[in-house]
C-alpha cells in the first residue's frame, strides 16, 4: 500500500478527531465522510473493528506503512515492557515525528519532507530516512545551508508546544533527543491496548 495522499479532512472525520492537528473543515463536520455520514450508524461495532481502527488511526497519525507498523510492534514486543507503551514509544523516536514535535515543521507530512530532502542532520551528519530511530541524547538539528528556509523560519515561530523529553535552541535550529518519553507525556489519542490486543489475535 501506498502512503496516503488523499484529503486529510475525510481520514479525520473517519475516527472523529482532527488526527492531523487543527482542520476549519473538520470543526465544520467532525462526523464521518459519505452520504450518511451524519445518520445514525446501524448496530454496534464489532471488537475486531474497534480494534483495527484503532491501529488505522496510529498509522495515520504518525504516517506509518501496514509493514512498518508490524514490524514496529514486533520490535516493542521483543523489547520487554508494557508492548503499547513501548511501541508509541518507537513511533515517537522516529526522525520525522521528532523534527515535527521539536517544531522545525508543522506536519508529519512535511517533517518528513524535510528529513527526505536532506534539510536535517543527527550528531551533525545528514540522515535522510524518516523512519530513522533515534537514540536517548542524539543531537537533531537544521542543516547550516537550510537554515534560512522560510518555511523552518514559519513553522519555528507558530510553535509553542514544549516537551520534557525534548530540548531546543532556537539560535542553533538545533535540539536533543533527551529520551523515548514516557506514556503520559505521548498527547496522542491512541488507545494501544486495543492495537495490541488486535495483533495478539
Amino acid at each position: 500500500m501506498a502512503r496516503y495522499t488523499g484529503p486529510k479532512t475525510k481520514i479525520a472525520r473517519k475516527f472523529g478527531e482532527a488526527i492531523f492537528g487543527d482542520d476549519k473543515n473538520f470543526e465544520k463536520r467532525n462526523y464521518p465522510p459519505g452520504q450518511h455520514g451524519n445518520a445514525r450508524r446501524r448496530g454496534k461495532k464489532s471488537e475486531y473493528a474497534t480494534q483495527l481502527m484503532e491501529k488505522q488511526k496510529a498509522k495515520y497519525t504518525y504516517g506509518i506503512l501496514e509493514r512498518q507498523f508490524s514490524n514496529l510492534f514486533k520490535k516493542a514486543q521483543s523489547a520487554g515492557g508494557i508492548t503499547g507503551e513501548v511501541l508509541l514509544q518507537l513511533c515517537e523516536s522516529r526522525l520525522d515525528n521528532v523534527v515535527y514535535r521539536m517544531g522545525i515543521s508543522n506536519s508529519r507530512s512535511g517533517a518528513r519532507q524535510l528529513v527526505s530532502h536532506r534539510h536535517i542532520t543527527v550528531n551533525g551528519e545528514i540522515v535522510n530516512i524518516p523512519s530513522y530511530s533515534l537514540q536517548d541524547g542524539d543531537v537533531v538539528a537544521v542543516r547550516e545551508k537550510s537554515k534560512s528556509l522560510v518555511a523552518i523560519d514559519h513553522a519555528l515561530a507558530s510553535n509553542s508546544n514544549v516537551y520534557e523529553w525534548l530540548t531546543w535552541n532556537s539560535d542553533k535550529k538545533e535540539g536533543s533527543f533527551v529520551k523515548a518519553p514516557e506514556r503520559l507525556q505521548i498527547p496522542e489519542n491512541i488507545k494501544e491496548q486495543l492495537i495490541v490486543e488486535l495483533y495478539s489475535k
